[in-house]
């Protein structure tokens, strides 16, 4: 298992439209135990679908990366899953978890939980299929009358997976609420290898009290790292009782979202690019002094390059409104 368990790990959540490989790289520029990509449909992954295999093709031997499968029928995961490593993929994920009807009126991602039996048999196929580790990303359950995970847990250790990632909140609750740490609990005693909580750990102080409340060997950082790649690292750096490093602003800040950017036009290509790029953008101006007026510039500029110049001009005399 590639991840560091000697001290407790922080993990970038897989987030679809943002945990690309230019952000992955960024959060792994910083530190991080682990980063997952974004969700790759197995039997689209298979079939060459260009948008998904896309996601896949690129960063598959970045290290401490892990790629995330979905699907319903256990030959489009074992081959989606033969694929991947047979391309170098250090960590195979398969997705429980995923609340988004699409997915779920597919019968793949959360869906599944509501038939472990099957469930069961699609991990059992990828985790058959590739030498390389699996683990597990779930949430509670399917709603309050079905609180199953610890019992799926349970069933995939003994099949072969090798971590187990919790969303504390059922399907039913989609993002809503608030995340239930303590349910995370019955996972982690469940079984003997290690489980990581996620839902609502935004900073130093939520990533403590969910490790607190559940027990659990280490903790997912989702929307916490939005507009801020460093946040993983400033997470791990308390947790060890280190001195967290300080929240980018002025040239620091200016030099890294421009190589963000720069990155997702490479990626992309620059049209495309351009698009991806304006949410990230955004939840880096987000908490700057100056951050709504430099917005208003550059979000909808059609030319890169003076995208880039109101970058510069603008980053670099801004000041941190919250770190």
């Amino acid at each position: 298992m590639p991840i560091d368990f000697t001290d407790t790990p922080v993990l970038l959540a897989p987030m679809a439209g943002i945990t690309d490989l230019p952000f992955r790289n960024i959060v792994l520029k910083f530190g991080a135990a682990l980063v997952v990509s974004e969700m790759i449909a197995s039997q689209e992954l298979v079939q060459a679908v260009k948008t998904r295999q896309s996601r896949a093709e690129l960063g598959l031997k970045v290290e401490k990366t892990a790629v995330q499968i979905a699907g319903r029928e256990a030959y489009w995961m074992s081959e989606g899953a033969k694929m991947v490593a047979g391309q170098g993929a250090r960590i195979i994920d398969f997705n429980m978890g995923c609340p988004a009807k699409k997915v779920t009126n597919g019968l793949s991602g959360s869906a599944l939980m509501r038939q472990p039996d099957h469930a069961l048999v699609l991990v059992k196929a990828v985790v058959d299929a590739v030498d390389v580790p699996v683990t597990l990303k779930m949430r509670l359950g399917w709603d309050e009358s079905q609180l199953n995970a610890a019992e799926i847990a349970k069933r995939a250790e003994d099949v072969g997976v090798k971590m187990i990632t919790v969303h504390g909140r059922t399907r039913c609750q989609f993002y809503k609420g608030q995340a239930n740490w303590h349910a995370i609990q019955m996972v982690k005693e469940a079984v003997n290898i290690p489980v990581i909580a996620n839902g609502d750990i935004i900073d130093e102080n939520s990533a403590r009290r969910a490790l607190a409340h559940s027990g659990a060997d280490g903790v997912m950082v989702g929307r916490g790292a939005q507009g801020a790649p460093w946040r993983l690292a400033q997470i791990s750096d308390a947790l060890r009782g280190k001195a967290p490093q300080k929240a980018l602003y002025g040239g620091a800040l200016c030099e890294l979202v421009i190589e963000h950017y720069q990155a997702m036009l490479g990626f992309y290509g620059v049209e495309q690019g351009m698009k991806c790029a304006r949410k990230h953008l955004s939840w880096y101006l987000e908490p700057l002094d100056n951050g709504a007026e430099l917005r208003k510039l550059i979000i909808r500029e059609p030319d890169p390059e003076k995208v880039i110049s109101e970058l510069r001009a603008g980053l670099s005399d801004s000041k941190r409104l919250a770190a």
